[in-house]
């Protein structure tokens, strides 16, 4: 499905290791989803958005998201037509949202739990 541009989840275990220089001391990577190139890494802090870019991808950009800064989130479920969930999440100081696509096999139900815990604190 990722040739469709929907995320599918990773192991985190597998995207802590991959990603283990952008996180600090003691930080934990509780959900990842991968969009064709791109990754979307839930910690205990905050959210990070891999962003791989050109061609080859090798050049990167790297967003850090704390939680503090989300100011709401939507989720919009599948249906039975249409096969994707989405997820909107909107930061403090900007108007539109970051959007992104998940397949139906991605419970999207546990993307919004790991907000709410981290959003509502």
């Amino acid at each position: 499905m990722a040739l469709f541009g929907n995320a599918h989840t990773i192991d985190p275990a597998s995207a802590r290791q991959d990603f283990a220089r952008l996180l600090g001391q003691n930080e934990q990577v509780h959900a990842a989803y991968q969009l064709i190139r791109d990754v979307m890494l839930f910690t205990d802090r905050r959210l990070i958005m891999v962003d791989k870019q050109g061609i080859t991808g090798k050049k990167v950009e790297y967003h850090s998201v704390p939680y503090r800064s989300i100011t709401h989130f939507a989720v919009e479920t599948a249906g039975t037509f249409d096969l994707d969930a989405e997820l909107k999440i909107w930061i403090s100081g900007t108007a539109l949202p970051i959007q992104k696509t998940f397949t139906k096999g991605v419970d999207i139900y546990e993307v919004q739990a790991i907000l709410t815990q981290y959003v509502a604190k």
